[in-house]
């Protein structure tokens, strides 16, 4: 069960970064990850000052490189969770995006989820025979390219309409990396090969072998920048996931939860984001998306000498947590838990089963960080820092994202225009805290589960409904009292069996309400 709660526990990881930052390349292709502690060429923290840092004011601070919310690689999903035989869509960073499968140049390829003809979305059509994205509205097909192929209204001895540029529907640039489909926000051309110039961010963990690393994904009814922040705050862990998620037991303890003082600290800030130091381990924040969470390798120092190396054969583990702004009040999440220990596991036991658990944690904190944010938008995002009072150490990488958003990338997500600002109204709670068109609809392990359970459950009914009726059906002296025991017997247990399938469905798939108060 341990290895079931992976996110529960985080154990060593190799992987750190060695601070090699030059501004006249991308930031992440200077990020080397090694076997050791956060480089020693970094300036120490003073770390009774590092609040009063992360607080300086924007008068304080020199004119700033700012961030380009556009000129980055952004997630769109796992590869694991898409259908090649029909299109997706996806909303990321405002825009509406149709991810589909061309056979044709086997390549996941990302489109604006709109047809040219008249705006009907591309994402409710279907892949034809020749391996084209169809719009069923009127029947265009369109290549891998964006090009028109075919245009069904069109005389075939008239001009060749299908060939004119206004008939193209415009691509994103698109690459895989780590098993997830990643898009760039710009479909000019002149970003055509923007991969062979900028790579989405490597972590090297998963491309390793060794590692399992499942992953998942939900739909989030919260902004991005809460989703982030929210992942980085683990002095929240014992309360909000109390009795989910297993932390670590304090000399003393104060209360129930077993809350205790953390010590954390942020170095290296920068427009690409910044390093994390807690006393468990390190943590990397790669703007806009990417925050990592490892221990750092236990090393033997030897006998006094000061060379410090890695103890071999040891377990090792990372928390990855993948967030994709999608609107406002939106957000998406994707995670990965890479680990080198209890692979076996995850091919035994199936996606969804990790799956139940994972959003479980979710739920327990979701409907808080929702009014939360409501409340965040009120007072306005450049007035976090003045509304809420972070005094403790623990709050350090929420207050180091918040200082990176106000001083980089302008307090918020650039939706360039596309929104007022304003939240969507709050829907009933049941809604909000749905998980199926959340999750199962997008996962394609959960899917097939909450179909092969549906069925099983039916299944039950039907056989408790003819065990019934064979014991009317039958005459008194035909079937032996032992038989006719053991048939009515089956009844009531396919019966109870299919209830409580019932409700396991329901919890696990459908919505499951989470009250604190009796936890």
């Amino acid at each position: 069960m341990d290895v079931l709660r992976a996110s529960s526990a985080i154990v060593p990881s190799p992987y750190v970064l060695t601070k090699k930052t030059q501004f006249t390349k991308p930031w992440f292709q200077n990020v080397v990850f090694k076997p050791a502690g956060l480089s020693s060429s970094s300036k120490p923290i003073n770390r009774n000052r590092v609040f009063t840092t992360l607080s300086e004011t924007e008068a304080e601070v020199e004119e700033q490189e700012k961030f380009d919310w556009y000129s980055q690689w952004y997630p769109v999903m796992p590869v694991c969770d898409l259908d090649k035989r029909v299109p997706h869509a996806k909303k990321v960073l405002g825009l509406d995006v149709v991810v589909w499968w061309d056979r044709n140049e086997k390549e996941w390829k990302v489109f604006d989820d709109s047809c040219p003809h008249r705006l009907a979305p591309l994402s409710e059509g279907r892949i034809d025979q020749w391996g084209r994205l169809q719009c069923v509205y009127h029947g265009w097909c369109f290549s891998g390219s964006g090009d028109c192929k075919f245009i069904p209204q069109a005389p075939p001895d008239g001009p060749p309409v299908h060939t004119f540029k206004k008939a193209c529907v415009a691509v994103y640039p698109s690459t895989v990396q780590h098993e997830i489909v990643w898009f760039w926000p710009n479909a000019d051309p002149q970003y055509k090969d923007i991969v062979t110039k900028k790579k989405p961010p490597c972590i090297p963990v998963l491309d390793d072998p060794s590692f399992t690393k499942l992953m998942g994904n939900r739909d989030i009814p919260y902004g991005y920048e809460v989703l982030i922040e929210n992942l980085m705050d683990p002095a929240h862990v014992p309360y909000a996931h109390y009795g989910l998620m297993r932390t670590r037991t304090p000399k003393m303890k104060i209360d129930r939860e077993g809350g205790r003082p953390l010590d954390m600290s942020v170095n290296n800030l920068d427009v690409n984001g910044f390093t994390g130091k807690q006393e468990w381990g390190s943590s990397i924040f790669i703007a806009p998306c990417i925050f990592h969470a490892f221990t750092d390798p236990v090393v033997d120092q030897g006998n006094g000498s000061e060379t410090k190396k890695a103890l071999p054969a040891y377990r090792k583990a990372s928390l990855i947590f993948i967030c994709v702004p999608v609107s406002p009040g939106n957000s998406r999440l994707i995670w990965t838990f890479p680990r080198n220990f209890g692979v076996w596991i995850d091919k035994i036991i199936p996606r969804w089963i990790f799956h139940i658990g994972q959003n479980l944690i979710l739920d327990s904190d979701l409907y808080l960080l929702h009014v939360e944010e409501r409340k965040i938008m009120g007072i306005g995002a450049t007035n976090w820092q003045k509304a809420c009072f972070v005094p403790t150490k623990s709050d350090a990488l929420v207050v180091g994202f918040r200082r990176w958003l106000n001083k980089y990338a302008g307090s918020k997500v650039d939706w360039r225009g596309k929104y007022s600002g304003a939240l969507p109204p709050s829907p009933p709670r049941a809604q909000l805290m749905d998980r199926y068109w959340s999750h199962v609809v997008n996962c394609k392990s959960c899917n097939t589960a909450y179909k092969g359970l549906n069925a099983l459950e039916v299944a039950l009914q039907i056989i408790s409904i003819i065990s019934i009726g064979i014991v009317a059906a039958t005459k008194h002296g035909v079937m032996s009292m032992v038989a006719r025991t053991t048939v009515v017997s089956t009844a009531i247990i396919c019966f109870a069996a299919s209830r409580w399938l019932a409700h396991f469905i329901y919890k696990n798939f459908l919505y499951h309400d989470y009250n604190h108060a009796f936890q």
